[in-house]
């Protein structure tokens, strides 16, 4: 089975409220069974207001870790009658712009993602003087609580770096590429500071443009020629993965390559051995606890967290989970 690394685990329960149609058991049932049925066929399981929920990320043009962010989103969203909205930049002060115009449509919640913190610090103080709950989410932990957020969910990034760095020196590795592919995301750092912190052998940053998936290949190919002692290379995402592994066979090196985040490439190259392992942070759940919390706080003033992030992970996958998480990644949902 995978390994979910837990030094902060916090349980997340779905809470429905239950009306019996008449006094029996029976009766019961069969209500509860209609609305099963009726939130399987893409209606609301609940009868909240409709409210208007915002998502707002950083995420680049063809991403695909963000489809499956909006998935989880978007399915919470027809659960809680919720009308979900997605905007996305990957320029930091076009994002902040994004979370204005969310704002002056007096959105009902809002949903962030602060991989460049200090640009969207305004933005969400407009915000909060407008009384919109705000939900950070996968980046940026750290200023969360700082800019007002009621929760952070996600991963701590420099605890899943430090879970790489000991996968690492499990597995005999010596010498590491840590392959930075967004210029100042602070979670792309903390993920190759943690995995300095554990790793017992020697970690190299290297800085690519990851918007030019041909010069990410040449980038990581000439580094694995230039330096034959390089035995593993970590991709900070999902699609950077199946570049290496080209840029390994360009290069003619025999370095193991391992990768944050799942799809369904990656899960067919742990499969077939191509890839070594891979650290899930479970996006959909990402972005389907995000809904759901904003809709427990509207509904009930409900805050998970305490104050510490909601964590969906780290969690390493090897090629003995492949299989069994294959088909989740191809519907999308992982």
């Amino acid at each position: 089975m995978a390994r979910f690394w837990t030094w902060v685990s916090v349980a997340v329960a779905g809470a429905l409220s239950l009306s019996l149609a008449g006094c029996s058991s029976t009766g019961g049932k069969r209500a509860e069974d209609a609305r099963e049925a009726a939130a399987a066929q893409g209606r609301a399981a609940v009868n909240t207001p409709r409210w208007t929920f915002a998502m707002v990320t950083h995420a680049g043009d063809g991403d695909t870790f963000w489809d499956i962010v909006q998935n989880g989103a978007k399915q919470a969203a027809v659960k809680d009658n919720v009308r979900f909205l997605y905007s996305h930049d990957d320029e930091a002060q076009q994002q902040a712009q994004l979370v204005d115009a969310a704002v002056d449509k007096e959105v009902d919640g809002l949903i962030v993602t602060l991989a460049k913190p200090d640009a969207m610090k305004a933005a969400l103080a407009r915000a909060r003087e407008a009384g919109i709950p705000v939900i950070t989410v996968n980046s940026g932990s750290a200023a969360s609580e700082e800019f007002g957020a009621l929760a952070h969910i996600g991963q701590d990034e420099t605890i899943a770096g430090e879970a790489v760095g000991e996968e690492l020196n499990e597995r005999g590795r010596k010498k590491a590429l840590c392959v930075l592919h967004e210029q100042g995301n602070v979670g792309h750092e903390q993920r190759c500071d943690g995995i300095g912190k554990t790793f017992d052998g020697t970690l190299v940053r290297l800085h690519v443009n990851g918007t030019s998936m041909p010069d990410v290949q040449s980038a990581i190919e000439a580094r694995l020629q230039s330096d034959t002692d390089v035995d593993a290379v970590v991709t900070l995402g999902a699609p950077y993965a199946d570049t290496a592994v080209k840029a390994r066979e360009g290069a003619g090196s025999d370095a193991e390559i391992d990768t944050f985040d799942l799809n369904a490439k990656v899960a067919a190259g742990l499969k077939d051995g191509s890839l070594g392992f891979a650290v899930d942070q479970q996006p959909y759940l990402q972005g389907y606890e995000a809904v759901d919390l904003l809709w427990l706080y509207r509904y009930n003033a409900d805050v998970l967290g305490g104050g510490r992030p909601v964590l969906t992970g780290p969690q390493i996958i090897t090629e003995d989970d492949a299989a069994a998480l294959e088909a989740y990644t191809k519907r999308g949902t992982r």
